[in-house]
């Protein structure tokens, strides 16, 4: 049995603080090969994922808000928002699925956040129908202004 405790959480917390990505996950699967991937992600304000989608009918994925608050947005096959989520624990709002073939990000909008994630396996790299071309790639210079506009999209 693995127990995930406040001290494990803090651990990853301070991990992804640590990180040049600025987030750190903790899997519970055995493997990348695993049919079936649950893992937490830790992941801070100032933490970049590239806009994406996945394939693949199995992959639906459900994130579930442990800790912080979190933005998550789905786009369109040419970029454009078509729905947004803010998860704040301890709230009602805590969980969200996002369909297989849906383009969506997730933007940290607090120190500390977690979130559990679940998804079918195996994993894979995206290809590149799976990346969102209209999107900058991670470290490029403009991924800061990007996420940017992304986290005001919650601020109220």
């Amino acid at each position: 049995m693995n127990k995930v405790e406040s001290q494990l959480l803090d651990q990853l917390t301070e991990k992804a603080r640590l990180s040049p990505r600025l987030r750190m996950n903790y899997n519970l699967h055995g493997s990348n090969e695993s049919a079936c991937h649950r893992l937490f992600n830790a992941m801070e304000p100032d933490s970049y994922v590239r806009p994406h989608r996945h394939l693949d009918v199995e992959k639906d994925e459900t994130y579930i808000l442990i800790r912080g608050r979190l933005g998550v947005i789905c786009f369109d096959s040419d970029g454009s928002i078509t729905d947004t989520a803010l998860l704040i624990a301890g709230t009602d709002q805590v969980v969200v699925n996002i369909p297989h073939g849906m383009f969506h990000t997730a933007v940290s909008l607090q120190p500390g956040t977690i979130f559990f994630e679940a998804k079918a396996g195996p994993y894979r790299g995206f290809s590149d129908t799976e990346k969102s071309a209209w999107a900058p790639e991670e470290g490029s210079t403009e991924a800061g202004s990007y996420h940017s506009k992304l986290c005001a999209l919650f601020n109220s």
